[in-house]
């Protein structure tokens, strides 16, 4: 092979390469994106949550057992 060729080989594997590597980082980023949406409704649901603890324990006032 004459070294235009080997740099024409070389060439082609390193665009092979960069197209594979844009299609991972593209799969990546959609799958990152999708945690954080998850992770925020899980975030809205702890303080839903927390904020309906609050509720249930602040009406819930239990008089001190007899012994104190």
């Amino acid at each position: 092979m004459t070294v235009l060729a080997d740099l024409e080989a070389q060439l082609a594997f390193v665009e092979d390469t960069m197209s594979a590597l844009d299609s991972a980082l593209a799969a990546q980023q959609q799958h990152i994106m999708k945690l954080e949406q998850e992770l925020e409704l899980l975030r809205a649901r702890l303080i839903d949550q927390g904020t309906r603890l609050d509720e249930i324990m602040s009406t819930e006032t239990e008089a001190p057992p007899p012994h104190y």
